[in-house]
Order: C-alpha cells, then structure tokens, then sequence
C-alpha cells in the first residue's frame, strides 16, 4: 500500500513544520532560556538529552529534549528505575509538556514533523509485526493521534492500532485538528503518565498479533 504523505499535500505540511518550528524557535527563546537554566541548576550537564530514533522508513535520527532524569545507576552499573531518577523538576518539565520544546529543532531540521507518530526506541524495529512497522510510513511526530486519543493511557497495541489509522486517514486538516486538541490537552495534562509506571513500558513485541500477520 502506497503512504498517504506524498505529492504537493505532504510538501505543504512539510512547509508548515518548519515554519511553525522556526516561529516557535523565535519565540519561545526566552522560555527555552528558563528551562535550560533550571535544568543546569537542578540536574547539572548535560541540559539536553539526546537519543538516536528511528524517523520515517524506519532512518535513525538525534531526538533531543531537556533532560529529566539523572543519570544514577547500581552498583554494577544499571541505570536505576526511572521513577528513582526523574527529578521534581523534571516532573514540573514533563507535566507542562515543556520537555518536547528542544523538538521544534528536529523539526526544522526535517527530521520530525509536528504531528505524526512518536518515534520510539530504535531496538523496538525488528519487534514490530509488518502491520505495526507501517507506522513508520508516516513522519514521526511531536504529537498525534495516538496522543490526543490516551497518550501515555494506552496499551502498545491500541498506541500503534492509532498509529496505522492515522497513517491511512492523514490528511492537513486532520494534522491541523490534532495540533488543537493537543494544546488543550496541554493545558489539562492529560494522560501523561502510563498507569503505575513513571515512562511507558519497554515494547517487547505482540507474539499473538506478530502471529496473525504471517
């Protein structure tokens, strides 16, 4: 099946991205300026945290956010819990959504789109079923479907079911709707956290839908 972001309609929406990333770049400046100042201050270097994900086909970029957590680990060299090393501030950071602002670079770079599916963790790739890889067909996103409809709430699986609707059904207008319902979800902080878990669980694979695909 042939993705749906393609021709003059994905130039557009392409064309949007960098202009609202730049916007918000400008404008935003002071903002960016407090958070970085309040992460050196309460967690140190680096302000920035930085992972390679996979962009759209699956190609690996750099994500970057401001960083929440420390960097604390065990004695044989773990990384602890990540509810042990979020920080109050990185908590304030996450429920503001003020975290993802370092993102309008990826954007403007071209690497992300505002709206669009999350990239995830570059090992989740060879764990997705062929119906749960077409998510990758889309560009990646600050925000979408998925988030306006649960967030952090949902199963994997329902997650990426979203995913692969958006993908079939994406549209400018749908972009555009959900970049307004995410400003409303925004303010009221919904589904930020995952239930009993401080991040989403690592993906681990779908054996039963993996199964149905073959």
């Amino acid at each position: 099946m042939q993705t749906r972001q393609r021709g003059w309609r994905f130039g557009i929406k392409r064309v949007f991205d960098r202009s609202v990333a730049l916007c918000g770049l400008i404008v935003l400046s002071p903002v960016l300026i407090i958070v970085s100042v309040l992460v050196l201050l309460s967690m140190g270097r680096p302000i920035l945290f930085r992972q390679q994900r996979p962009g759209r086909f699956g190609k690996p970029f750099w994500l970057f956010k401001f960083r929440t957590m420390l960097e604390w680990r065990d004695a044989d060299g773990k990384l602890l819990p990540d509810k042990d090393r979020l920080t109050h501030a990185g908590r304030m950071l996450r429920a503001a959504s003020l975290d993802e602002l370092p993102q309008l670079w990826n954007v403007l770079h071209g690497d992300l789109s505002l709206v669009g599916p999350r990239p995830l963790m570059m090992q989740y790739l060879p764990r997705y079923s062929p119906e749960q890889a077409r998510r990758h067909d889309a560009m990646p996103g600050i925000t979408g479907w998925a988030q306006i409809n649960g967030r952090n709430l949902l199963s994997w699986d329902d997650k990426f079911l979203l995913d692969i609707w958006y993908e079939e059904n994406w549209s400018l207008m749908l972009d555009l709707r959900i970049l307004a319902i995410t400003f409303l979800r925004v303010l009221k902080r919904d589904g930020i956290l995952s239930q009993g878990h401080v991040t989403m669980p690592e993906f681990m694979g779908t054996p039963t839908q993996s199964r149905r695909d073959r």
